[in-house]
């Protein structure tokens, strides 16, 4: 397969489609694989891939095809998974600074310099012989990569977590590292968002982590433009993610600082979870939240977010009492 990627897209009219998109243009599918739901429409293109991928290189190749601009077409998320799977903490430099920040949690008489030798030798030691932190997210909290992002209402602490998103292609369960991106359909763009009040709850703080608040609100999830073919993205460790608001960066890193890559964590998850084909994993985010600024993002702020090859988002946040577009 060459020339292409995948999207998921809405005309002007509300009419949805699978397209094959080059140098701007997108191609509608529906001739190649049919007008199936436009919910289920990527998982079934994924599932009957070896079938149908001859014939849309043959499309994509065709001087007759017709192509329509990708600027007048509304981007939906790329990927419509029947799982999501998140991994956490899970860039070394991202939790060197989270506890660069809780300054409470050392001895009064720790430097910098301390905090950060102490990390890496925890970090390092966790890499060799710790397993990945991972939990589930819901689909209701996707979006594309234009769409509006909806914050709850004031006061809250909405961060941003630019992160690499892996799509399977085939059902994938015990498999180990040396095989798992055989299992890998793609990788898209996603944006984590988190609530940061919500993840500690101070009711019950024996229980730990409450990502289901914290992560999962409608629009939390921005997702795509793209779904990019694994043949495409030869090495997925050496993938710079970058993410700004209203045009300051705050992240900028490559998957290369990954505690655990994406064979680790597709093998560690595989041993839990039955993977299907359109499900997605989230990798973790590098540092440079919000959450060690003190800033938080509020309606009006613009984020911007790419990853190279794989494209680029820029959704608006607004206010709760704006629905956003789905």
């Amino acid at each position: 397969m060459s020339g292409y990627v995948i999207g998921r897209f809405e005309r002007p009219d509300g009419g949805r489609f699978i397209g094959l998109v080059r140098d701007g243009l997108v191609c509608d599918t529906t001739p190649v694989i049919g007008r199936t739901s436009a919910d289920s429409a990527t998982t079934t293109l994924i599932e009957s891939w070896n079938r149908v991928e001859p014939t849309l290189q043959r499309l994509v190749d065709d001087p007759a095809t017709a192509w329509e601009r990708e600027a007048d077409l509304r981007p939906l998320s790329p990927v419509s998974p029947r799982q999501i799977l998140q991994a956490g903490a899970n860039y070394r430099q991202h939790v060197i600074e989270l506890a660069l920040h809780t300054p409470d949690k050392w001895p009064a008489e720790a430097t910098a310099h301390d905090v950060r030798a102490f990390m890496e030798q925890v970090l390092d030691t966790r890499a060799e012989s710790g397993e990945p932190y991972c939990f589930p997210g819901l689909v209701s909290a996707l979006c594309g990569a234009r769409d509006d992002i909806v914050l709850p209402p004031q006061p809250t602490q909405p961060d941003w977590e630019i992160e690499l998103g892996v799509i399977i292609g085939r059902p994938c369960a015990v498999v180990s590292p040396q095989e798992a991106l055989d299992y890998v359909f793609g990788y898209t763009i996603c944006n984590d968002l988190t609530l940061r009040e919500k993840v500690y709850r101070t009711d019950i703080p024996a229980m730990g982590t409450d990502w289901l608040a914290a992560k999962n609100p409608p629009t939390f999830l921005p997702t795509g433009p793209y779904l990019v073919p694994a043949c495409a993205v030869p090495n997925p460790s050496a993938l710079r993610l970058q993410l700004s608001v209203n045009d300051e960066p705050f992240q900028d890193s490559t998957t290369a600082d990954m505690i655990f890559d994406v064979a680790t964590l597709i093998s560690y998850l595989s041993r839990t979870v039955q993977l299907l084909p359109g499900d997605l994993v989230l990798t973790g985010s590098p540092a440079g939240n919000g959450a060690t600024r003190g800033r938080f993002l509020q309606p009006g702020d613009v984020i911007s977010a790419q990853i190279s090859g794989l494209g680029a988002q820029r959704n608006t946040c607004v206010t709760a009492d704006r629905t956003a577009p789905r």
